[in-house]
């Protein structure tokens, strides 16, 4: 732990010893939670090769009000090493994130470690997903000012963590959001503006560098709503950079980036439609150049998800989408991404033909992604945009239609089919496109006080090739739930089609939760499919592994 850190600890312990002392002056709150895996030797998913049977990560977060005042710390332990695949740089046990500040109705100033999002995120988005072992936070200043209720104004300047310690790129950042439709005193109509700017300055340690330290990205963002009709519209733009390939700096390579956003919708009684459309051209932005190759989503300063459905069922999770919003030359030519995707709910009403007494719920969704039409020169590493809206290679589609129905008040049931086309080549890396369906099926069953049972069988329909997961899968749950506090679960999923035997691997887990209050206990032992774990459409992978896992966490 750093004299910087030492000292941000100790000027936060005062306040919130203070707080307990004196129960009248403030408020201490707080959460810990403790994630732990056991890996254990597996003849079918093969023998652990790291170091550290034994993982865990570990977090304790302190927060303390008083009055406009607050302040936090989270130390984080990753002893004696972190979960499998986690970033390398999670080690040991130090603070992760400290901050103080002061806010009222006008301002809010924090310094320390902030999370911030510039409109959809597209150009700037610090966040922390534990799950995915994701903690962008930005260290330095953040000041909110709101000089009328219809306009803010904020300025930050930081760096990003990486780590327990800090990024060598300094971000710079200012937003304006303005609420014009309040402002004017439209009656029914809303319209909002915003604007943002994010700087990124980094000086690399090379001989006389032929392109500049500081990269500038610029936002143009106009909401629109009337009724139960919205839309939004975002521009982004992005200067020169140069061209960095697996991690290296090719100097006198330089390239620009845009994107754009549009999303527009209706919502009524029993009916909601939801369309997006996107376009990036070289939009990923890191705080350092050198970590465009990364695998971790570490040093990222934008937020740049996958825009598909996300799906519930393990055997629908098999091929996931991954956002490509980078120029490269090697190992493929690709310079971003452009495609969208439908949603369209649809409630049936009771007491007609098709919804029943109960009525029936619809859902159904449409995503299709592209790479960008473009000229390619991997010799002079140059590439030419000549079609602004042209779908080039098609990356991923796929088609999803999900029915809920409820049968009797103890009875009911989901039905989902997901029709995908997965780009390999493109999306993995490797060779091969897939073709694939999947089929599910979900009963749920409810007893008195509390309890139920769900049931759900699946089955996946695959042309892959891929050794690891070739061909057919089948797949199944049992869940009970005792009450609303104690539950119990047992699933498996089976590559029986895969043609090499000893791949043929079904994947079970078998665990439990238990709840009270603010605290929650979960466990399990069981195989684990190596791929991809996603949230909100930011994915980690997972190697395959089988062994025992313990999760707890309270609030306080």
């Amino acid at each position: 732990m750093d004299q910087f850190k030492l000292l941000a600890l100790l000027l936060c312990i005062p306040l919130f010893v203070w707080s307990q002392e004196e129960k009248n002056y403030g408020k201490l709150s707080g959460g810990i939670e403790s994630n732990s895996q056991y890996y254990i030797d597996d003849p079918k998913t093969g023998d652990f090769q790291e170091e550290d049977h034994f993982r865990s990560n570990n977090y304790l977060r302190l927060n303390y009000n008083y009055k406009n005042w607050f302040a936090h710390v989270q130390i984080e332990s990753y002893e004696p090493n972190a979960i499998l695949n986690f970033y390398p740089k999670y080690k040991g046990t130090d603070v992760g994130t400290f901050a103080a500040g002061y806010r009222n109705e006008k301002l809010e100033v924090t310094l320390g470690h902030f999370y911030e999002q510039f409109g959809s995120g597209l150009i700037l988005r610090s966040w922390e997903d534990r799950q995915l072992g994701i903690n962008n936070a930005i260290r330095g200043a953040n000041v909110k000012y709101r000089p009328i209720n219809t306009v803010e104004i904020s300025a930050l300047y930081g760096r990003q963590r990486d780590g327990f310690e800090v990024s060598d790129g300094s971000i710079f950042g200012f937003n304006t959001d303005v609420d014009l439709g309040t402002l004017f005193k439209f009656e029914t109509t809303g319209l909002d503006l915003g604007l943002s700017y994010v700087g990124r300055d980094e000086d690399l340690d090379i001989d006389n560098p032929n392109f500049e330290s500081l990269t500038n990205s610029y936002s143009f963002r106009l909401g629109l709503s009337e009724g139960g009709f919205y839309s939004g519209l975002e521009y982004i733009i992005k200067s020169e950079d140069v061209y960095t390939e697996l991690g290296n700096t090719i100097n006198d390579v330089y390239f620009d980036g845009s994107a754009v956003l549009f999303n527009v919708g209706y919502a009524t009684s029993g009916l909601g439609i939801d369309a997006t459309f996107r376009r990036m051209e070289n939009m990923a932005f890191f705080s350092e150049r050198d970590e465009s190759a990364n695998v971790f989503n570490q040093n990222y300063i934008n937020f740049i998800p996958a825009l598909t459905k996300q799906q519930d069922y393990g055997l629908t999770n098999i091929y996931v989408y991954q956002s490509q919003p980078r120029l490269t030359f090697n190992p493929l030519f690709k310079a971003g991404e452009i495609g969208g995707q439908v949603d369209i709910y649809y409630n049936i009403k009771k007491d007609t033909k098709l919804g029943g007494k109960y009525g029936t719920k619809l859902a159904f969704n449409y995503a299709s992604w592209s790479g960008l039409k473009g000229d390619f020169n991997i010799v002079d590493r140059t590439y030419e945009d000549t079609d602004f809206f042209g779908f080039g290679e098609k990356y991923f589609e796929e088609l999803s239609l999900e029915v809920r129905k409820k049968w009797a008040p103890n009875w009911s049931s989901i039905v989902t089919i997901v029709n995908t086309f997965y780009n390999a080549r493109y999306v993995e890396d490797r060779t091969g496109e897939v073709n694939a369906t999947a089929l599910v099926g979900e009963v749920t069953r409810k007893f008195n006080k509390g309890k139920s049972l769900r049931m759900e069988l699946s089955h996946l329909f695959s042309n892959d090739e891929f050794s690891e997961r070739a061909k057919n899968w089948a797949g199944g749950t049992l869940e009970y739930n005792f009450n609303s506090r104690l539950s119990v679960y047992a699933t498996d999923i089976w590559n029986y089609g895969n043609p090499d035997e000893d791949l043929q691997i079904h994947y079970y887990t078998f665990g439990g939760s238990y709840t009270k209050g603010a605290t929650r206990i979960m466990g399990s032992y069981g195989r684990q499919r190596g791929g991809l774990v996603c949230v909100g459409g930011i994915c980690r992978f997972v190697p395959q592994n089988t062994g025992f896992s313990l999760s707890v966490s309270t609030s306080f």
